[in-house]
């Protein structure tokens, strides 16, 4: 991979997490934990981070968790963990994944770019599992800013590259 196309990349799957970033911030307090919103909005936060975190791991079996995290996420029934992850929390873990990512996209190489990933069912090339993590994280961007929209009528603007103001 060159540096300017690692660069460009970057910058789109930056502009995703930061998209993630502003839906936590403007998220009230009130509507972060409400038990009627399904999923309920930190969840969904939490959920993003993780499998940011997740899928930019070397593989499935060398993934820790971060900090107090766990492993939830995991499991087939889709219980969600017990605590509540607060805002504070999960923009520090924002920042832990934000930082990962763009230091492996930052040492991709064309040889890392075509290492199979598998895991489950997937089983994509390195670079093809950064896309889809973008897209993942991109989706869970919106439908946090749609309850934003539906609730409090306000969603944060689009951000067109990683650190722009937009």
């Amino acid at each position: 991979m060159n540096a300017k196309l690692n660069k460009l990349i970057w910058s789109q799957f930056g502009a995703a997490i930061d998209m993630v970033r502003n839906a936590i911030n403007d998220c009230p307090e009130d509507l972060w934990s409400r038990r009627d919103l399904k999923p309920e909005y930190w969840y969904l936060a939490y959920h993003t981070l993780f499998w940011l975190d997740f899928y930019l791991t070397d593989s499935p079996d060398a993934y820790r968790p971060y900090r107090n995290i766990g492993l939830t996420e995991f499991d087939p029934a889709g219980i969600i963990p017990d605590k509540v992850f607060t805002k504070p929390e999960l923009l520090e873990y924002l920042e832990h994944g934000r930082t990962k990512c763009e230091n492996v996209i930052s040492l991709l190489t064309d040889a890392k770019a075509n290492e199979r990933y598998e895991f489950n069912k997937m089983n994509f090339s390195f670079l093809e599992l950064l896309l889809y993590n973008m897209r993942h994280a991109q989706h869970h961007a919106a439908q946090m800013n749609l309850i934003l929209r539906q609730q409090i009528d306000y969603a944060p603007g689009w951000v067109s590259k990683a650190g722009s103001p937009d």
